[in-house]
């Protein structure tokens, strides 16, 4: 492998792996960068998987031997005309909701929250049990010195 490769995979590397950072992000703006950064890292590593240049690939024309491979060339248009497609969709969206709210945050949804308060709720009861002074400790309903009249009982005895 020469130095034009591992440049080649190394810049590869560092596109998609600060456009995957952007996409992670909550602007609209920072994701559709990142979306076009992923898509020109997988387009350089297209480009070096086609391997190295050769002769066009017309049939009947030149060696087949000596021709470039056309499926990486053919790979690379559809991901040209997809990301084109996306990102043009994306920023119609980003522009929608910057018209209308002012900022290109995404904001979260309704059932999003629900989902976050109800984990918060479900975290706070199993917390509380935990937390529990006496929960180790079994008690029986004789007892007066004891909470709400119960007796102390060894963890094994019926506990609970």
């Amino acid at each position: 492998m020469n130095s034009a490769s591992l440049t080649l995979l190394l810049v590869a590397g560092v596109l998609a792996g600060a456009g995957a950072y952007l996409i992670l992000e909550r602007s609209l703006s920072r994701v559709f960068i990142g979306l076009g950064l992923l898509t020109h890292g997988v387009n350089a590593l297209l480009l070096f998987a086609g391997g190295p240049a050769g002769r066009p690939p017309l049939l009947g024309s030149e060696d087949p031997a000596a021709m470039a491979d056309p499926l990486p060339q053919a790979m690379m248009l559809t991901s040209i005309v997809l990301s084109l497609g996306t990102t043009s969709f994306g920023l119609a969206l980003a522009y929608r909701q910057w018209r209308l709210t002012g900022h290109d945050e995404v904001v979260d949804d309704l059932e999003d929250r629900w989902i976050l308060e109800r984990s918060d709720e479900v975290t706070a009861a199993a917390e509380a049990v935990r937390g529990d002074e006496d929960a180790d400790i079994n008690y029986d309903r004789d007892d007066e010195d004891a909470p709400d009249g119960a007796t102390p009982r060894p963890e094994g005895e019926g506990g609970r």
